[in-house]
């Protein structure tokens, strides 16, 4: 799975081509940041069954970069490829039907619906309890989506508080029984639920605990490539379904051309290549 995590001060020379500042910096920071992810699924979609769109990338543009999450959402449906959220969103029950209907719905309004992003899946952060994540997996459920709890994340600093000890267990494993209690009412006939789990790729030697705890979970594994983290080790994530595990690869993937010859799309398509035979050869 392709990660799209744009930096407006580092895309590809191709996104630049012919902009001009006219219309204000934002608006032409976006265009070019729209043309960047456009270009990049373009590249490496036929080696990809999704593109996870880093929400924060996009909204500190402001309204513009808005425009352009929605362009690259819409860019990746034409390739054929599931979108995926990553906004981590999580909080009260009120306040997460709004981010729901932001993100896999619909807002009713005085003159009719307003259509959210209608992403294909999300992220979501679990630690306000049940009651946060009820809404946004019954939403999920509603518009046939995907929610991805984050369980184990990949970033160093997730062992402050996700290793912690809570009456004798860690607190990853509080969660997992969250994700798979939440999912139960949702699996499907593959086996798999509609709710799946964050679990990063850099600490695999959770994967096999964590499989065990969320037997019918998709396993979003972020963390490859740059941050460390290889897909040899990821075997457990796939042992109930070939389509139990997404590996996502962001900056190893989109800044391939820094380490090889040919150009950002030739570099980017040989990178996504060889993550997408690495991970089918686990997933077989």
């Amino acid at each position: 799975m392709l990660g799209l995590d744009p930096d407006p001060a580092a895309l590809w020379p191709e996104a630049l081509e012919g902009l001009e500042p006219d219309g204000g910096r934002a608006a032409a920071t976006a265009a070019a940041v729209a043309r960047h992810c456009r270009a990049a699924i373009e590249a490496v979609g036929p080696a990809c069954v999704a593109v996870k769109l880093q929400l924060a990338c996009f909204e500190r543009l402001g309204a513009a970069g808005w425009a352009a999450l929605t362009a690259s959402a819409g860019a990746a449906r034409a390739a054929g490829l599931l979108v995926i959220a990553d906004g981590k969103r999580g909080d009260v029950p009120a306040t997460a039907r709004a981010y729901a209907q932001a993100l896999v719905g619909a807002t009713p309004g005085a003159f009719g619906p307003v259509e959210g992003l209608g992403a294909d899946a999300f992220t979501a952060n679990p630690l306000l309890g049940r009651d946060s994540l009820e809404p946004l997996v019954g939403a999920a459920a509603e518009a046939g989506a995907g929610c991805f709890c984050l369980v184990r994340t990949s970033n160093p600093g997730a062992a402050d508080v996700q290793d912690a000890d809570v009456g004798g267990r860690p607190l990853h494993e509080l969660l997992a029984a969250l994700v798979d209690e939440l999912g139960a009412g949702h699996v499907g006939r593959s086996g798999l639920s509609c709710v799946g789990a964050v679990c990063g790729a850099t600490r695999p030697e959770h994967l096999e605990r964590l499989r065990q705890l969320m037997p019918h979970a998709i396993f979003l594994l972020p963390g490859v490539g740059a941050q460390g983290g290889g897909v040899e080790a990821l075997a457990p994530a796939f042992a109930p379904h070939p389509a139990a595990g997404l590996v996502t690869a962001s900056r190893s993937i989109v800044n391939a051309h820094e380490s090889r010859p040919g150009g950002p799309r030739r570099a980017a398509r040989e990178a996504a290549e060889e993550l997408r035979a690495a991970a089918w050869a686990l997933a077989r």
